[in-house]
């Protein structure tokens, strides 16, 4: 297989707009590698002059869906320059207006794209208004015409002329239509010009030939495709007012692009612009309320012929069909009557009315209707003219998933131990909105809003409602210890079963029948261990809920095949990463979900292909997944004000085989040099055993001295993958600290796998002249996804505000030294939320002494500092080693 660079755009999170490249199957022709090329430098060497140059490139040349939605967005732009008229005069005074509307348009069909979460009306306008500053500075450095100058970037270009055609609606029952062709002129010393009739040109210049052939040039480029035009000329016909009759009009509406290719203007009906087919068939559903709803619910339809949003009978249309080819006046306006598209638009009629007489249809085939409407009604793809829209109950319902505020609130009891932020508790209330109504759920809100504690305020909803079955989570096992230690501080009274081997590692547990996880509240396990545990498959669940629910993102794996067989009343899924961003990844998440709703894979595939090449469709995928997608943002409005500027949160991991044999080996050989050791000397050993347990929690290569450092065998490398990915996906940035220089170089080459990029080190022998450049570096421009730091040579003194993430790989227990570091990002010109990853492994001493730490820093409430390894040094042997001690 030939395999391909595509360039793509990405949207990032401080509003700049970048490219990427990425690798792709299908072979990549000579044009598009050279114009991929072109772009990409200029993109490089100025985002202004790159977006300048990409609204005039060819739009022949295929480019990425992200890419190519960009070049139609500044080559709008660029089409309103070429039909502005006196732009040699206007020159670089030349401002072009973005309408509300357009921006609206634009966002509506918005490819799935890497950012565009980020990308609203506001990033719009600045993209449009850094294209008229640019255009302006440009022209007005240079020299020729503005017709040269644009043809330095677009030879083919021809800008619009002093020639307007205008068609009007006349009054006249046997010639409703007038015709004029007119040219503008200056008519005073002050340089303002008027339109003329184009007779007047033939006095204006009388003998002057050449001067008349230069103002008639736009019309006899025109004439050499145009059969209407070439007619006029040599008549004469085109300097006089002309009566018109539908056929002439029509023939001549048809024809406009090719005279605005030419550079002439036309001045015609607001009736004839509208884009999309006047005829419109409307399926309306779900006007009555249902007992019982769910994707499987049974609802009412009423099928509609519709022109404009005036309702017509299938008998006039008909008739219309038979009578009139062109254009007619109907209901008080003028349309275009396409006769091989109003065929089409009646024979999908006919099958929508079939359709609906001889099945009962369901939600489910119903909202998949409104993205595959013209295969099951038989119309090609490009045509827009069914119009799927919610009856009022149903509309009612959509429209609470889509305002939360209206979604009645849920109460939770003193035996849940959290209090919830108002985001949170409205989150909730949307989980038991949808388990209502037997929808499936995506919480997908970003990393550090608390998806885990939401999905435990739900589950213990649950739990309240003596709901018979048990649920079931899945989650990578990086995360055992995370969810285990949230459920123990959240949710104490939750009757909760592991079904992994390294949770019962000291006695055998067996889950033998029904009854025995019918008295359950939750089952925690593993998508690897899915397919080995028989009894997960034949149960069947109250939920299922998946946690990092990328990992099902490959619909032929194995894997995903396994989870997606288990069976359950209702599923939930929960991502810190937009599920928007990858139409292949999409499809595979809501079969998981909503099962049914996009459709099978082959149908999907070819919905794929088709909006691939013509964003039209796009609007109609984002309207059918958002009721069931809820996804806040740390920069929402509704959210920010509720949420703290730093926010930190512990991140357990657990330990791998190799490191649990080799800490418990650790803590026997600590047990017997102490036991005959007293004062400096035992103080001594505590502190060298402080230390190399802290390097056996970060990896066993660090605490053996060897260089292999394989992701498997550390807990933390595996749970530092799974929040990089996060905030690669997001194009985030991160700061990683760790204690030990010896590790900076494994995690830089480990988080580069992750990051597919570069990232930067900083450590005690970074020389000072280096330090100031690598800053400099860090927050510039260009993405550079991480920094590894040592927590002495990076912990103080520098700026570092482009990162919104800091982790401490590893812990200083003194909370004024970790506190100093994560300043280095949360400080003044942080304009984002800091998110602060505190790894601990589970069981470890790391977590007793996080514990221990936390327990003082309430009772000191931070009037002393707080030291932790001054504590542990006054301990007694056996506290000491009931402290060390693993904890499994």
């Amino acid at each position: 297989m030939i395999m391909n660079v595509e360039l793509n755009a990405i949207v990032m999170p401080n509003g700049a707009l970048q490219l990427e490249w990425n690798e792709v199957p299908e072979q990549i022709d000579k044009s598009q590698q050279l114009l991929q090329k072109e772009i990409y430098r200029r993109f490089k060497t100025d985002l202004k002059s790159g977006l300048l140059f990409l609204s005039f490139s060819d739009q022949t040349i295929p480019l990425s869906p992200s890419l190519d939605y960009w070049r139609s967005f500044t080559g709008e732009f660029a089409r309103r320059i070429r039909q502005t008229p006196e732009l040699e005069d206007i020159r670089s005074k030349l401002t072009i207006p973005l309408e509300k509307e357009s921006i609206a348009e634009m966002l509506s069909r918005a490819p799935l794209m890497t950012g565009q979460e980020y990308l609203n009306a506001e990033f719009l306008e600045l993209l449009w208004s850094m294209l008229n500053a640019q255009f302006q500075y440009e022209v007005s450095n240079y020299k020729g015409t503005v017709e040269d100058f644009i043809h330095t970037y677009s030879p083919d270009v021809h800008l619009v002329g002093r020639i307007y055609f205008h068609l009007v609606e006349n009054k006249n029952q046997d010639y409703p239509f007038a015709f004029l062709a007119t040219y503008s002129t200056q008519t005073d010393k002050q340089g303002k010009s008027k339109h003329l009739p184009l007779k007047h040109a033939l006095t204006e210049y009388g003998k002057e030939s050449g001067r008349l052939l230069e103002l008639l040039s736009t019309v006899h480029l025109a004439a050499k495709e145009s059969a209407l035009i070439s007619g006029l000329l040599e008549s004469g016909e085109l300097f006089h007012p002309l009566a018109w009759g539908e056929k002439d009009a029509y023939r001549f509406l048809k024809e406009i692009p090719l005279y605005e290719k030419y550079g002439i203007l036309c001045r015609i009906p607001n009736w004839w612009k509208q884009a999309s087919s006047p005829w419109k068939v409307t399926i309306q559903m779900g006007s009555k309320g249902e007992a019982i709803v769910g994707m499987d619910a049974v609802l009412d339809f009423h099928v509609g012929l519709f022109l404009d949003d005036a309702p017509v009978t299938d008998e006039e249309a008909r008739r219309l069909l038979e009578e009139t080819d062109g254009l007619a006046f109907i209901k008080g306006k003028w349309i275009a009557v396409d006769t091989e598209k109003l065929k089409q638009t009646l024979d999908a009629y006919e099958s929508a009315r079939k359709l609906m007489e001889n099945q009962n249809l369901s939600l489910r085939d119903t909202l998949r209707l409104q993205l595959y409407s013209n295969n099951m009604l038989g119309l090609p793809g490009d045509e827009d003219v069914i119009r799927v829209s919610n009856g009022e109950w149903l509309e009612q319902v959509m429209g609470k998933l889509a305002n939360l505020d209206l979604i009645p609130p849920v109460r939770l009891d003193a035996s849940f131990k959290a209090q919830l932020r108002p985001y949170q508790e409205k989150g909730v209330n949307w989980l038991c909105f949808l388990d209502s109504l037997r929808f499936g759920a995506c919480l997908a809100d970003d990393m550090g809003l608390g998806k885990t504690i939401q999905i435990l305020a739900f589950l213990h909803i649950l739990k309240n409602r003596r709901q018979k079955n048990a649920s079931l989570l899945i989650i990578p096992a990086s995360l055992i210890s995370n969810w285990s230690s949230e459920i123990d501080r959240f949710t104490p009274g939750m009757k909760v079963f592991i079904a992994h081997p390294e949770a019962h590692r000291d006695k055998k547990v067996d889950v033998k029948d029904e009854a025995t996880l019918n008295e359950l509240d939750l089952v925690i396990t593993t998508y690897a261990l899915v397919q080995r545990y028989e009894w997960l498959k034949t149960y069947s669940w109250n939920y299922v809920i998946l946690d990092e629910a990328q990992a099902i993102k490959n619909p032929g794996t194995q894997q995903t095949r396994g989870v997606k067989k288990l069976k359950a009343k209702n599923r939930i899924i929960m991502t810190g990463t937009p599920i928007e961003n990858r139409l292949t990844d999409l499809w595979s998440l809501f079969d998981f979900l909503n099962s049914g709703l996009l459709g099978t894979a082959s149908e999907f595939n070819e919905f794929a292909s088709k909006v691939k090449k013509s964003h039209n469709g796009y609007a109609r995928l984002k309207k059918i997944i958002c009721p069931y997608i809820l996804r806040r943002l740390k920069t929402d409005k509704s959210v920010i004000s509720d949420l703290p500027d730093k926010v930190e949160m512990p991140s357990y991991a657990g330990l791998s085989k190799k490191q649990i044999v080799l800490y418990q080996n650790a803590v026997r050989e600590l047990a017997k040099r102490i036991e005959s050791l007293e004062g400096v000397q035992r103080k001594g050993i505590v502190l060298a055993s402080l230390m190399k347990f802290k390097q056996l929690c970060n990896h066993p290569d660090q605490f053996l001295g060897t260089g292999v450092y394989d992701e498997a065998d550390s807990g933390k490398f595996l749970r530092l993958r799974e929040i990089c990915e996060t905030i690669h996906e997001k194009r985030e940035k991160v700061l990683v600290f760790t204690q030990f220089k010896e590790i900076t170089g494994p995690l830089h080459a480990f988080l580069k796998t992750i990051f597919e990029r570069e990232g930067l080190v900083l450590h005690g022998s970074t020389a000072v002249g280096m330090r100031k450049k690598l800053v400099e570096q860090f927050q510039g421009g260009e993405y550079i996804p991480y920094m590894v730091l040592s927590l002495k040579a990076g912990g103080v003194g520098l700026n570092l505000t482009e990162a919104n993430h800091v982790i401490h790989f590893d812990r200083w227990w003194n909370p004024a030294v970790e506190n100093q570091a994560t300043d280095r990002a949360f400080r003044i010109g942080q304009k984002k939320n800091v998110i602060v990853h505190k790894f601990i492994t589970k069981g470890t001493i790391e977590e007793k002494i996080n514990d221990m730490l936390c327990e003082k820093a309430k009772m000191t409430a931070d009037v002393i500092q707080v030291t932790g390894e001054s504590l542990i040094t006054e301990m007694g042997n056996s506290e000491l080693m009931e402290l060390f001690r693993l904890t499994l």
